[in-house]
């Protein structure tokens, strides 16, 4: 069966009303969320550290949009910031997962790449990802600070983490949308405190 016309747009405006819904509910407490991982953000690249992202599918390339933006740029042209997306490197993903297992294939590159006070940024709609939870916990025993952008519940991840970011929502594309967005706000204000005088 094919939609008429008006019902597909009809359809494709319902699915924005959805997603603005999403993003307008945003409680106070997930904004203090993005805030708080903003400043946790800000001293650990003051003191050198690093940001490292992952993701698996839309997750993985929210992870990659992340990282882009901090060593490129939001808005501003102003130094680089060390972010790595651990998704991006073919090789080691292919290497891990067929000596390891998939479920490694995130926490052997924290236990290479990450030391104590970088931040890692787990994406995962469910929060049930096997890879990312085993890199979360990979993070926390070498010291880093963990942070989840998930659904409503935070799902495994919920609890091991040092701060939760819980998109309003139980629908995966709604909370990749959101995810987009709170991806953005926490670029822009990082720009802001690290490189703007007000």
């Amino acid at each position: 069966m094919t939609l008429s016309k008006d019902a597909a747009l009809e359809l494709l405006r319902q699915q924005i009303d959805e997603s603005c819904n999403v993003k307008r509910s945003f409680s106070t407490e997930l904004l203090n969320a993005i805030w708080s991982l903003v400043q946790k953000t800000v001293h650990a690249f003051k003191a050198g550290n690093k940001v490292l992202l992952m993701g698996n599918g839309g997750s993985a390339a929210d992870a990659q949009h992340i990282a882009a933006e901090l060593v490129a740029k939001l808005r501003i042209r102003r130094k680089a910031l060390a972010a790595i997306a651990l998704t991006t490197d073919s090789s080691i993903l292919t290497a891990v997962s067929n000596d390891f297992g998939f479920e490694e294939c995130f926490s052997r590159q924290v236990e290479a790449l990450g030391v104590a006070g970088d931040i890692v940024i787990a994406i995962s709609t469910s929060g049930r990802s096997g890879n990312v939870v085993r890199a979360v916990r990979a993070a926390r025993e070498i010291g880093c600070y963990t942070a989840a952008f998930t659904g409503r519940t935070g799902g495994d991840l919920a609890g091991k983490i040092d701060s939760l970011l819980a998109v309003p929502s139980e629908e995966t594309q709604r909370i990749q949308e959101a995810h987009g967005l709170i991806g953005h706000m926490y670029c822009d204000l990082l720009e802001r405190e690290l490189f703007e005088t007000l």
